[in-house]
């Protein structure tokens, strides 16, 4: 189809039209064969608007197009990503349409990216299974330390700790291995000539060199079944006080400002409940009651669910944003698709509830993609990368100069919460925070110490 539009006869209006398109894709940075694809991808879309003209185009069938190359399984992720940056430059360069300029292209392209096989939502149900290729890291290691190393995350799988533990857990025992010379050794002292190596030649942070021993301490006790029992003394890095980044009020309005369509509602999640990056990412529709005016976080940190506030200004938006992703999963089941992941215990037990509407994620992918594991095509959750990428980019355009990351906008929720006269115990439950040690650490910033009189310069 598309060498089909390349090859046909253009009158000498068309010809100028995609010489300007082409001109306009130098201008941005996008040359050769990528240029080339850029042309066929917007010649694709014009050409097959069926006697429409390009004027005529809205929101709603771009959607509709959008929606429909993602259903194609044939096209990988960056071609649907291409596709919509195509589109994009045609749309807003090429007419004197303004509705292009307000559209979400940001969140259709942060949502085009695939998860990985290794992403923690996948990886979690991923089987150990021992026939699978051996990695190339794990070359070096000795074929009883590889076992080792799986014995470890069937270990952490039966306690019920999260992916990202075992994830952890994992690198660090294959580091410590490799320091070994590829095996795990029988004498605790190597366990601490190992931590005073991180200390003092790789220069870790105390917290680094303490997420070492916990995993040490695991691999040993749990998995080698040897007592460490006391190692002694060892170098340790000087434990230094962070404070939390945290946004004034005024610096939050002007970021949010900043993002726009899905980004700025999932944004505004972030700091209207005090979520975490991941829990906001894998929502579920189910998860979010708008009668009651609260989100449930579902197997948050720590394995433990909590409930948030629904910021009432968000309420309209996200009932339009649940809407259209309703109209998009009827549209997938009638497409023969319309599944998407769940843990493979509750599938078995209520096998039709992966293509129900309440458990579709509230941020779908742009795309139905292939699952790694299990060569099931569905619809993940958007890649968690694009919303970080765009709060960086916001921060930059909203004239912060601060280190601004997804997590700040959290740190915020909890340091405006205090401000404004909420209980500590009741951030704590908000938060998530098993101890509320951790919560206090925001009363740090709200109490300035030695700031509330003036300056003596101010007195002069």
């Amino acid at each position: 189809m598309l060498k089909t539009y390349m090859k046909r006869k253009m009158s000498d209006k068309e010809s100028a039209f995609w010489a300007r398109y082409a001109e306009i894709l130098h201008k941005q940075g996008v040359g050769g064969h990528n240029a080339e694809w850029y042309v066929r991808r917007a010649q694709q879309f014009v050409y097959g608007l069926d006697g429409r003209k390009l004027a005529d185009v809205d929101s709603v069938y771009l959607d509709l197009y959008l929606d429909e190359l993602g259903r194609n399984s044939e096209l990988k992720d960056w071609q649907v990503s291409q596709a919509t940056s195509a589109l994009r430059i045609l749309l807003v360069e090429m007419t004197k349409l303004n509705w292009p300029k307000g559209y979400d292209w940001e969140g259709r392209l942060t949502a085009c990216a695939d998860l990985k096989t290794e992403h923690p939502t996948l990886a979690r149900e991923a089987p150990l299974n021992p026939e699978l290729p051996v990695l190339q890291e794990l070359c070096a290691l000795s074929v009883e330390t590889q076992q080792q190393l799986k014995r470890i995350k069937e270990v952490i799988r039966v306690r019920g700790m999260s992916i990202r533990t075992e994830q952890t857990y994992v690198e660090w025992a294959k580091r410590f291995a490799i320091y070994c010379g590829g095996s795990f050794p029988q004498e605790p002292l190597k366990v601490r000539d190992f931590l005073e190596y991180l200390a003092l030649r790789r220069k870790v942070a105390p917290s680094t060199q303490a997420q070492a021993l916990n995993a040490l301490v695991f691999l040993f006790g749990q998995v080698l079944e040897v007592d460490l029992g006391d190692l002694g003394a060892y170098r340790r890095p000087v434990r230094k006080r962070r404070l939390p980044v945290v946004l004034s009020r005024g610096e939050t309005d002007a970021l949010l400002k900043e993002l726009q369509g899905r980004n700025a509602l999932m944004a505004s999640l972030l700091y209207g409940g005090g979520m975490r990056l991941m829990e906001c990412v894998r929502l579920r529709v189910k998860d979010v009651d708008f009668d009651n005016g609260y989100i449930t976080v579902i197997d948050g940190k720590g394995g433990k669910d909590r409930r948030v506030p629904l910021p009432e200004r968000l309420v309209p938006d996200l009932q339009a944003h649940l809407e259209q992703m309703k109209q998009q999963h009827t549209v997938d089941l009638k497409a023969g698709y319309g599944e998407v992941f769940i843990p493979e215990s509750l599938s078995r037990k209520y096998p039709k509830a992966c293509r129900e509407w309440i458990w579709q994620y509230v941020f779908p992918a742009t795309r139905i993609s292939t699952d790694p594991r299990s060569g099931k095509q569905r619809r993940h959750h958007i890649n968690e990368n694009g919303l970080q990428k765009a709060v960086k980019a916001a921060t930059a355009k909203a004239g912060i100069s601060k280190r601004v990351t997804c997590h700040t906008l959290r740190h915020s929720f909890a340091t405006h919460l205090l401000a404004g006269g909420a209980d500590i115990r009741t951030v704590q439950e908000l938060l998530g925070h098993a101890n509320v040690s951790t919560t206090m650490i925001y009363t740090h910033v709200l109490n300035r110490p030695g700031l509330a009189g003036r300056s003596p310069l101010d007195t002069l």
